[in-house]
């Protein structure tokens, strides 16, 4: 009997229940229920704030006052926690998320003109009919020959939301003609490239890695695993990082059975493991991970881990050392903050990061302190070791703090990599000499069957030469430097026609780097 009455009442006893959760849950989000998490009382910030606005003797923007207070308490937190605001944070989203909304159309600057280099295919701006060599006179109503604009003022000009529409009035053989271009998700990719070295050997090449990272390098793996790849060259020169979870993703298809990828752990973070959880395509085969001083973040996780695992071997130069995990907050007025939640470790539980104790200006000009004092150039002075000593797996020491070392050094060659080479390659003069032989030469190229069959057809003396005669390129030049400036030439025809993949391929022709990552998979 008192089981029927109970199953009589249930119904109603569960749904007071609920009547008075959600009672007790709006007025924890109510104006009157603040005391639960807050005083009423106001910080000392916001008083500051209201006597600033009410007192001081001129007007003054409280919204931009907040905003540099923001940032001023990011920045004494650690180098790496930021304020993101509204305008900027746009940006930094769409380098995560792989995409962003345009028209899809590289272009470059020819004496304030500017002229399509390269149009990705199956982009707006290619099923719209615009081709490399067009001369883009306006974009809707802004008019952009003639005018001392940046890159970016036209990348702001021609992007938009998606699914709206840009009126391009081009100049095409002497002739005007508007093109309406409507703008879609253009990706980003964060693969730039991936091929067959030789028959059993493939280079792939990760930029950042992204919400598409993953699913980018295993459709580049799949398609490199049926062109016979057994051995991979990882490239991860210049990658400063960015989600965990895809580095992990990454590194879990080199490593097999539930080994350890990294782990987390901070004051308000509880310890959490990160581990292998299915088959990988590459579990066995001799991987080589090409690094640098630029290689951060993210991409120390993924190098930790085959390194502690003895799964792979490490070229390069000591890695940026940041093992510090960031998660991004909304904040009500469209911005953000990126704050530093956790520290992360390698499975041998090394701790990377390189310290900051001196404030943030010594921690970042550490990486010029390494180029101005020679340490990129000498092994030994790039060997800092300043936290205790670990064993990997096979019992190589490895050391916590200052980044991954690799176990093969690379010095840096100043050579080609001088400031004086970077400008002239940057330089308007260099992709005018570039791309005037790639549009008059264009239907030669098309006929080319491979990149390597380009490379032994194309000959660039008459480019250099040019170069030389425009008194831009360096004085003194030995036949290393040259063969240096003919190579970036060939590689940046390459990329007019086949884009990264062409201007990638091209470079590890030669390439330090590449010649002792063939040497360790040969061994």
């Amino acid at each position: 009997m008192v089981n029927k009455k109970f199953q009589v009442w249930l119904p109603l006893l569960l749904s007071i229940v609920m009547v008075i959760g959600m009672f007790l849950g709006y007025q924890l989000k109510s104006e009157g229920s603040k005391d639960f998490f807050q005083s009423d009382k106001p910080t000392s910030l916001q008083e500051a704030l209201q006597i600033i606005k009410m007192k001081y003797v001129d007007a003054v923007n409280i919204d931009s006052l907040q905003h540099l207070a923001i940032e001023q308490i990011m920045s004494d937190l650690d180098p790496h926690s930021v304020y993101l605001p509204p305008a900027e944070l746009k940006q930094a989203n769409e380098d995560l998320q792989g995409k962003y909304a345009g028209i899809g159309i590289e272009f470059t600057m020819y004496n304030d003109t500017v002229q399509v280099v390269y149009a990705i295919p199956g982009s707006p701006g290619d099923k719209a009919g615009v081709q490399p060599g067009d001369i883009v006179l306006k974009a809707n109503d802004s008019t952009l020959s003639g005018k001392k604009l940046t890159t970016d003022d036209i990348r702001k000009i021609v992007r938009g939301q998606k699914d709206s529409k840009v009126n391009l009035l081009l100049l095409r053989n002497g002739n005007e003609q508007t093109i309406t271009v409507t703008r879609g998700n253009i990706p980003v990719p964060s693969v730039d490239v991936s091929f067959m070295m030789n028959a059993t050997t493939a280079y792939l090449k990760i930029n950042k890695f992204s919400e598409t990272t993953y699913e980018e390098f295993m459709y580049a793996m799949e398609n490199l695993k049926k062109q016979g790849m057994q051995n991979l060259i990882l490239d991860l020169r210049h990658n400063g990082g960015g989600l965990l979870e895809e580095s992990v993703d990454v590194a879990d298809e080199f490593l097999g059975g539930d080994k350890l990828i990294v782990y987390t752990e901070g004051a308000n973070s509880k310890k959490r493991e990160y581990k292998a959880k299915r088959p990988g395509i590459l579990e066995s085969g001799k991987v080589v991970v090409l690094v640098d001083e630029l290689t951060a973040s993210a991409s120390e996780v993924l190098c930790g881990a085959l390194q502690d695992w003895c799964r792979a071997t490490i070229i390069g130069r000591r890695t940026f050392g940041k093992g510090l995990v960031m998660e991004q907050f909304p904040l009500r007025d469209g911005a953000a903050i990126r704050l530093t939640t956790a520290r992360y470790y390698t499975p041998v539980g090394r701790f990377i990061q390189r310290s900051y104790d001196k404030g943030k200006k010594v921690y970042m000009d550490e990486l010029w302190n390494r180029y101005s004092n020679g340490s990129l150039l000498a092994a030994d002075s790039d060997k800092v070791v300043r936290g205790k000593a670990f064993l990997t797996v096979c019992k190589d020491t490895v050391y916590e703090g200052e980044g991954i070392i690799p176990n093969i050094f690379v010095p840096l060659d100043t050579t080609i990599y001088s400031s004086t080479l970077n400008k002239l390659f940057a330089s308007s003069t260099f992709n005018k000499i570039a791309f005037t032989y790639y549009f008059n030469h264009k239907a030669a190229i098309d006929k080319s069957t491979s990149i390597n069959d380009f490379l032994k057809t194309v000959d660039v003396a008459p480019l250099y030469q040019s170069l030389l005669n425009t008194g831009e390129a360096p004085k003194n030049i030995t036949e290393h430097i040259a063969n240096r400036i003919k190579l970036q030439l060939k590689a940046q025809i390459a990329k007019y026609h086949w884009g990264n993949a062409g201007y990638y391929q091209t470079l590890t022709q030669d390439d330090q780097y590449i010649e002792d990552a063939m040497k360790v998979i040969e061994k």
